[in-house]
């Protein structure tokens, strides 16, 4: 896959359908009118500094306007069908220093809105809405994202947020594009890494390729990049990348490019060699594979993901009882047990889009990190099940965490006699295997997303790459 192909490809996507998505998420508040007012992210600066934190628009906002410009905002008149803009004034003694933002005319071609305004007009489009709407309802997200000094009768402050969810959840031809994009961006930078991991002495090196290669095609970080090797990838959400690669059997990369902020999340696990260091290592990678593929097979709308997370945890079980790190018991009451939660910690997977664990029709931010469903949402048996639309990942993994192992499962009766110790000892090194990919469920089935090499493929990148000067272009 060829770099400049991405970058000409991504100049004919078409301009972001923010008036259908304030047409859904009215539909979705069920009201004839009413006014709905979005804040974008203001940039500010680090405390103490005149450096500026690192900007991030507001995933709603963005979702109803298709802007990536700091210090808008946005109003949706429901009844009147009119999306309009705001934008800051533009500080002639600052572009020196900053460069300009759009102007009135450069936005209306830009973006699907009605009408575009400077920001200092909104106060008075406001007090006219309001004369014209006594009776209507205000929606806003969150109670401080009410326009200072606003009053407004009715405000309403908990609709708008499921609303735009409920849209959010499913997605449309535009959004799986930008998410096919980022998919595509990804698998050139996984590449890289493949290409030239055999040449590396460290985790730095293979984020720094991994983000070079998204840079330089447009994109941006979904999430920190995870590039864990030997047993740091016993650690899920692994973010120092700053240990030496020698004597490291696997390497864990968990790496996705966001488009147009749109994300892509994808893991690949491999030999930093281009062969198997061990037989425990590929056949802990054999065994993911087995969860991976047969959960992926099982996509289709009216799935529930709680019911293929738990076939992943039962082929999970079926593979350490082969290898005989699971003994002294069946499948069933190790299952029932919960011991092989010790080993394969997290949910199957989640959503996808302008969020890498992307919204759902319930909130996965109401599980607390002390509950223990928080392991598996949003895969929770209360979840509802896929629908045509939908984006989610499929990422099953074993790990060997010393640390949680030995604090939670071999120090317990419950579990501890269903673990082999011995044979445990073989695999420490391992440290962990996750493969990761981002699926579209289709009216039949599912589409694949993710084009990244994984296994065999994979290895032969690396094998090749060993012998070649070349950096991330086929």
């Amino acid at each position: 896959m060829n770099i400049r192909n991405i970058q000409l490809r991504a100049e004919g996507i078409n301009k972001y359908p923010a008036k259908q998505h304030a047409r859904a998420v009215a539909s979705k508040l069920a009201q004839s009118d009413g006014l709905i007012y979005l804040l974008g992210q203001y940039a500010f600066s680090i405390e103490d500094s005149d450096q500026a934190k690192t900007w991030r628009q507001r995933r709603y906002f963005y979702y109803c306007s298709g802007v990536d410009v700091p210090n808008c905002c946005l109003t949706y008149d429901i009844s009147a069908d009119l999306l309009s803009l705001y934008i800051p004034e533009i500080k002639p003694e600052r572009v020196l220093w900053e460069g300009r933002g759009p102007t009135i005319e450069e936005a209306e071609e830009r973006y699907d809105v009605d009408s575009v305004n400077f920001n200092g007009q909104l106060f008075d489009h406001l007090d006219q809405w309001k004369k014209e709407n006594s009776n209507s309802t205000f929606y806003i997200l969150h109670k401080d994202h009410r326009p200072v000094g606003e009053k407004f009768l009715k405000v309403d402050c908990e609709s708008l947020k499921r609303a735009i969810d409920l849209c959010r959840v499913i997605k449309d031809a535009h959004e799986i594009e930008c998410i096919r994009r980022a998919n595509e961006i990804s698998a050139v930078a996984h590449r890289a890494v493949l290409r030239n991991v055999s040449r590396f002495r460290s985790e730095a090196q293979i984020q720094g390729i991994f983000e070079d290669a998204c840079i330089s095609n447009g994109a941006k970080q979904s999430y920190p990049v995870i590039a864990a090797s030997g047993e740091n990838a016993g650690t899920l959400h692994y973010a120092k990348n700053n240990e030496p690669l020698h004597g490291r059997q696997l390497v864990c990369l968990d790496a996705g490019a966001e488009f147009q902020c749109y994300t892509s999340d994808v893991t690949r696990t491999f030999p930093i060699s281009g062969s198997w260091p061990s037989h425990e290592a590929k056949n802990i990678y054999c065994v993911v594979q087995m969860m991976q593929e047969h959960c992926i097979e099982g996509l289709r709308p009216g799935v529930k993901m709680y019911d293929l997370h738990i076939l992943a945890h039962k082929i999970a079980i079926a593979g350490l009882m082969a290898l005989g790190i699971l003994h002294n018991g069946t499948e069933a009451e190790i299952f029932e047990a919960g011991t092989s939660r010790g080993f394969y910690p997290h949910g199957l997977g989640h959503h996808l889009g302008l969020e890498t664990h992307d919204v759902l029709e319930v909130p996965i931010m109401r599980y607390s990190l002390e509950d223990d469903s928080a392991l598996l949402a949003p895969c929770r048996v209360d979840q509802p099940p896929l629908e045509e639309g939908m984006v989610i990942t499929v990422e099953p993994g074993i790990y060997f965490s010393r640390y949680e192992l030995n604090r939670a499962y071999l120090s317990s009766p419950i579990h501890s006699k269903y673990i082999n110790r011995k044979v445990l000892e073989d695999y420490w090194a391992v440290g962990g295997v996750r493969i990761e990919d981002d699926l579209l469920i289709t009216a039949d089935g599912y589409e694949n997303l993710t084009k990244t090499p994984k296994g065999e493929v994979a290895l032969d990148i690396i094998r090749k790459g060993s012998h070649s000067s070349r950096r991330w272009e086929d």
